[in-house]
């Protein structure tokens, strides 16, 4: 799961042939998704039946049930078990449902697959065609139900997903559907590897369901500890396989240092405190009360009040030609966050006009967008990206801009401090605003927030999210945090010529005006803790503009940067330009651990990390928290709560905030 800087490509999706009555065919194996007679009948048959679902929902010890499927295709097997949760599940019984695939249906194909399925599977079907992904590398995370229902889908190798799962060490399924085209047409699906990794990751009980009868599945399978049995197929198919896990799951081996995993697995919490009301702890508060954990967020002012209070944000990535940490977390993370806002505004807890717009967003190229090598790749994905010459751009925004560039129809432009409250109006949020600076400290096995002024809070866990003034809690001043100035410039729209359509990103950028106001920006400045407004500033941004947008430049270098309004702020930072989204480790003990790698960087220390009990941080977001925010808040929750989480480890690991202890003992023997 982790490419190494190998060239980006999104994954070959899947050619189709259609059968006459409309089911899909695999052009690459000679094989059908589901019966041509009736697939949904099929899928309730071999898979929910085959591991006696619906009934033990009504008898399952916990509060999430979640299944793994090899094969996600169509989706027809998710869709039914869905259709069967809502009707007959418990109703505080959630459903995590997580599935590879390693060629995804283009989202046509899905749309032609979902018009041919009866009217009991529309809602659903709609509802994952909403969200579906492009054929991005990697998993994404969709919420359904206000997530009730957690759908991961891995888009990638199926060996390789399951290996990187069973190495958190975690036993977490509760049943499989095995669900790939024919063995004798796909053998890399059926493979006995795959069963030692699936079993690593299952609950004693745990259960298999597939539609083949094939002998060296059964025996793999039960080689693996799957108890396993014939039972009746479904149609013209004499015999499938169900089973179920048998005694204890065995337990995978660590592979290399485990300094991201903690040592003692976490139990999920009831109560958090959020420090921070910004988007990141907006998000992570949203996140955890999903989970039904109860929150109080503490904020030292209002709502919003630094680095998320600007008029407008965009939320927009930077692709690459090649794979690496930073670009494919921005990529994901992208993905993740116009899905979250979009259901905002599909629930009305957002309106569209008022608090943004999703409309798409143009990116100029420039030194960082290498059109002649990003084009190849991105001509197979148009619904993640177009390239644009500047006459087919000036269409889109109503400007044209000074050179091509991408076209991202995810993109938009969002009020963050509107995206905040919306948040933080969910159920299970109080909000606590004008706090001042707080104390926070773990007494008595939970953590304890003091403010000035006397007020107490306390809750199992937390999670810091304040920026800059992060490293000021918890002693976590380790943390390599630094402020980098920006400011935003305000103009009256009808300074400049025409009307901008669309948010427009160059050097700098620029959104549609709002209230008759045109925000554009922002100056960079790392290290500069200043938030005054300056001249030089203004007169920077309008320079940027004029050259991004030469129709526009006779009127705005006439504009005296003294009379420009704006807005400075400080954003947090951290050296490797990645965000902190993670458990907080326990320094001292964390070096001590690991202390052999100062000596020997490629020593392998099998022990799993120390970290604090509870305690957590999403900081360090820089510029793109609106982006970046949505991801590292699940990643947290995730963890916090025990789940499988929304990333590949390798990417996890980028952002777990342990790297700077690790990196400074590794580089230096000493502290970072």
């Amino acid at each position: 799961m982790d490419p190494q800087q190998a060239p980006w490509r999104p994954l070959a999706t899947a050619e189709l042939d259609w059968e006459p009555g409309g089911a899909p065919r695999s052009r690459r194996y000679g094989d059908i998704y589901f019966s041509p007679a009736n697939g949904p009948a099929e899928s309730r048959h071999v898979f929910l039946a085959g591991s006696g679902l619906p009934g033990r929902w009504q008898r399952h010890d916990a509060p999430v049930f979640r299944i793994g499927e090899l094969g996600f295709g169509t989706g027809l097997n998710f869709l039914v078990t869905v259709a069967a949760l809502r009707r007959e599940a418990p109703a505080g019984l959630r459903l995590h449902y997580w599935a590879v695939e390693a060629e995804p249906l283009r989202a046509a194909d899905l749309a032609r697959c979902a018009a041919a399925l009866p009217p009991t599977l529309a809602a659903p079907a709609a509802a994952l065609a909403e969200q579906y992904p492009p054929p991005v590398p990697g998993i994404h995370r969709l919420l359904f139900d206000d997530g009730r229902i957690v759908l991961d889908l891995c888009w990638g190798d199926a060996g390789a997903a399951l290996a990187e799962l069973a190495g958190h060490g975690r036993r977490w399924f509760d049943a499989w559907y095995l669900d790939g085209f024919a063995p004798a047409k796909n053998a890399a699906l059926w493979e006995e590897a795959l069963w030692r990794d699936l079993a690593c990751v299952s609950r004693p009980g745990a259960t298999v369901a597939t539609f083949t009868a094939a002998g060296h599945v059964r025996r793999g399978l039960a080689a693996s500890g799957f108890a396993m049995a014939k039972r009746e197929g479904f149609g013209s198919k004499r015999e499938s396989l169900h089973g179920q896990l048998a005694g204890a799951p065995p337990v995978a081996e660590e592979n290399g240092t485990p300094w991201d995993l903690p040592e003692t697995a976490p139990t999920a919490p009831s109560s958090a405190l959020v420090i921070g009301a910004g988007i990141a702890g907006a998000c992570a508060a949203a996140a955890l009360a999903r989970r039904g954990v109860a929150v109080t967020v503490l904020e030292a002012g209002p709502v919003a009040g630094r680095g998320s209070g600007n008029a407008q944000g965009v939320l927009f990535t930077r692709l690459s030609h090649r794979h690496a940490p930073l670009t494919d977390i921005a990529l994901l993370g992208y993905l993740d966050a116009a899905r979250h806002y979009r259901t905002l505004f599909d629930a009305g807890r957002l309106r569209a006009g008022e608090d943004g717009e999703l409309g798409g967003c143009f990116q100029m190229a420039g030194p960082k967008v290498r059109l002649e090598q990003l084009a190849p790749a991105l001509a197979p994905v148009p619904e993640l990206a177009e390239v644009l010459d500047p006459a087919a751009a000036a269409e889109r925004l109503g400007v044209t801009p000074a050179e091509g560039g991408l076209w991202l129809p995810h993109s938009g432009w969002l009020q963050p401090a509107a995206a905040c409250q919306a948040l933080l109006a969910g159920r299970g949020i109080a909000v606590e605003t004008h706090c001042g600076e707080v104390a926070l400290a773990r007494e008595d096995g939970r953590w304890q927030a003091l403010a000035a002024d006397g007020r107490r809070w306390a809750a199992e866990i937390a999670v810091i999210a304040a920026g800059t003034a992060s490293a000021n809690l918890a002693d976590l001043d380790w943390l390599p945090l630094r402020p980098i100035r920006g400011q935003v410039s305000s103009l009256p729209a009808k300074t400049v010529p025409g009307t901008l359509r669309a948010p427009f990103c160059h050097g700098g950028y620029v959104t549609p005006a709002k209230a008759g106001t045109l925000n554009f920006g922002a100056s960079f400045a790392p290290g500069d803790p200043d938030r005054s407004l300056r001249e030089a500033e203004h007169r920077h941004n309008l320079e940027a503009l004029a050259e991004a947008v030469p129709a526009w430049a006779p009127a705005l270098r006439s504009v005296d940067p003294a009379a420009v309004d704006g807005r400075a702020e400080l954003r947090c930072g951290a050296p490797d330009y990645l965000p902190l989204a993670g458990p907080a480790p326990e320094p001292n003990a964390f070096r001590e651990r690991y202390a052999i790698l100062a000596r020997n960087a490629r020593a392998v220390v099998p022990e799993r990390a120390p970290f604090r009990p509870g305690l957590y941080l999403s900081t360090g977001h820089g510029s793109r928290g609106l982006c970046s925010a949505p991801l590292a808040a699940e990643l947290i929750a995730s963890q916090a709560c025990g789940e499988p989480p929304p990333l590949p480890r390798s990417l996890a690991r980028a952002l777990a905030p342990a790297r700077f202890i690790l990196r400074a003992l590794v580089r230096t023997g000493g502290t970072p």
